[in-house]
Formats: C-alpha cells, sequence, structure tokens
C-alpha cells in the first residue's frame, strides 16, 4: 500500500466525519466500484469504513458526524478507502466483519460475505410457510460463516442446527462465529458436501445458500467478486449443479410438514427452464432480494425422480 493516501482523497483542514464519508463517496463513485456484498451505494459503503476506521458506533448518529478526528486518525481513514479503491476489497473484508440479521459476524476471503434475504426469512420464523414453534431441527448446506445456522439459533427458540461446509478454511471461520456468539451447544458443523455428513437424518427445515454462478458469468463478476472463494460461487455451467443435488436428496432428509428453503439468486429463470413442472414458490422480501424458492416434503418428494435424473 502507498505511504500516502491517493490524490482523489482531498479533504479540507479540521474535515469532519461527514466530510469524510462525501470524501469517501465521491471518489467510490468515480472509481465505479461494486456494492453488492451488503452495502446499498457508496454512501452507504463510505459510511461503514469511516466509522469502522474511527471505531464509532452507528447509533450514535448525527452527533458522529459533528465530530473532528485528529489527523492519525483522518489518515487512517483515507488509508482504508484508498484500499476500497485500488484493491476493490468488498467493505467488509477490510473491516473484518459484516451484519446479517442485525447480528455481527466475523469475515474474510475463506467465506464470503452474507449478503442474503435469508435473514428476513430468519427473523420472521418462517412464518407463514412454517410454525416456527414447531420447528425443531435445522440442516443449513453450505454454511460459510454461519451466519445462517447462527441466526436460526439466536431466533428460532429451541432449534438444534447441523450446519454442512465443503471448505475447511471456511469451517475456521464458521467455528470463530459459533464461539463468538454462544451458540455451541446447539449448532453444530460438519465437514463435507451437501448430505454427507448427516446420512440418514432427518430435520424439519432445511435451508441453502449454495454456489449459484455459471461458468459464463464467473468471468463476468465485477472484481469485489473475486475476492470471494471460488467454490462458494462458482456452479458448472448453468450454475445450478449444486441446487439439482440438493433438490433432488431433500425429500428423504425432512420429516413430514418439513420445507427446503434455497436461494439461487439470478439462476432463478434457468431453474424454472430446467424443471419446468415443479411448483417452486419464489418468495418477495420486503427489504429487497430475491432468487429464494420454497419447496415442501410433498413437492420434493412429488418430484423427486425429476431430480434425481437431472443430479
Amino acid at each position: 500500500m502507498a505511504d500516502s493516501p491517493p490524490h482523489e482523497f482531498e479533504v479540507p483542514p479540521g474535515a469532519t466525519v461527514l466530510d469524510l464519508i462525501r470524501t469517501g463517496a465521491v471518489a467510490f463513485e468515480r472509481a465505479g466500484l461494486c456494492y453488492g456484498h451488503g452495502m446499498a451505494n457508496a454512501i452507504d459503503e463510505a459510511a461503514a469504513l469511516v466509522f469502522h476506521a474511527l471505531d464509532l458506533e452507528h447509533t450514535a448518529g448525527a452527533a458522529a458526524y459533528r465530530l473532528r478526528p485528529e489527523a492519525a486518525d483522518v489518515e487512517r481513514v483515507l488509508r482504508l478507502l484508498a484500499s476500497r479503491v485500488e484493491r476493490r476489497v468488498p467493505a467488509a473484508y477490510l473491516m473484518g466483519r459484516m451484519w446479517f440479521a442485525d447480528l455481527e459476524f466475523e469475515v474474510d476471503e475463506r467465506v464470503i460475505v452474507p449478503r442474503s434475504p435469508f435473514a428476513e426469512l430468519i427473523m420472521a420464523g418462517f412464518e407463514p410457510w412454517l410454525r416456527a414453534g414447531e420447528i425443531r431441527r435445522v440442516l443449513d448446506i453450505g454454511t460459510g460463516s454461519a451466519c445462517i445456522a447462527i441466526a436460526c439459533a439466536k431466533y428460532l427458540e429451541g432449534v438444534t442446527v447441523d450446519a454442512v461446509e465443503l471448505s475447511p478454511a471456511a469451517l475456521e471461520v464458521a467455528r470463530h462465529n459459533v464461539a463468538k456468539h454462544a451458540v455451541g451447544g446447539r449448532v453444530r458443523l460438519l465437514q463435507g458436501d451437501v448430505y454427507g455428513p448427516v446420512a440418514d437424518q432427518r430435520y424439519d427445515l432445511i435451508v441453502a445458500n449454495p454456489p449459484y454462478v455459471s461458468d459464463s458469468e464467473m468471468s463476468e463478476l465485477p472484481a469485489e467478486y473475486r475476492h470471494e472463494p471460488d467454490l462458494a460461487l462458482r456452479s458448472g455451467i448453468d450454475g445450478l449443479d449444486v441446487t439439482r443435488r440438493i433438490l433432488a436428496g431433500a425429500a428423504q432428509h425432512l420429516e413430514n410438514g418439513g420445507a427446503l428453503f434455497v436461494e439461487v439468486g439470478d439462476s432463478e429463470e434457468r431453474l424454472q427452464q430446467a424443471f419446468p413442472t415443479v411448483p417452486f414458490l419464489w418468495l418477495e422480501f420486503e427489504h429487497g432480494g430475491g432468487g429464494v424458492f420454497m419447496l415442501t416434503r410433498e413437492d420434493l418428494a412429488r418430484h423427486r425422480h425429476a431430480f434425481c435424473s437431472q443430479a
């Protein structure tokens, strides 16, 4: 990293926190950064990094914006903003943390950045599709940082979660987060592929945010996404390799009355084309996001032959 911030980060003498945020946002816009990792725009991204560098709480609100940091603190802010522009590293990796379902998680380049609309489902207890009080066992496939598994343990009273992850490196991050949130007695981390580590066990709920980017789409992703693990993004020619395997085995791993929820992002149309007779229920989210479907155990069992023929 350069010894001094690049010239585009020019700030007035006695700059306030708000001045620093505006400076960062202008530079981010000029650089054409991508904001697909939990922040919606340049202002939000710059604010997150400035508050992080200055160790400020977002709950401080307007009072924090009026603060005038010391010169050394300003320099630290500008270096962090410069790293975001020069290296195109997602803000979450620069901060080493990201929020999901109002919970803070440690993250680094061993895991993808938490940003799934699953947060809204979890906080609503998966109602009206399931009754939160009747969910006892949850399987989280492709847990990554364990954000979905841990949020389920926090918001769904009394549940236990088996969280499966293929990457040993990602599981190291997950272990830190399980310890951080003190849910080790309810979240079990398992290394393996899809249903491999859980044998013939059954669950009331299966959730999955698997890789769903096609090979051709991988080459077109913005630079920020290239900092994330390829294993957590790429899923074959049409982006559905892992999803097909999840569908093929879901019925035999769900209890009667159970349900499967899977995020497939922009692969939604391709999934519908692959299984035109399957009644996928595509969910709508109040706070944005999409590409998440739900199927009941009964639907999964009814169409299992179709799923298995493509798995």
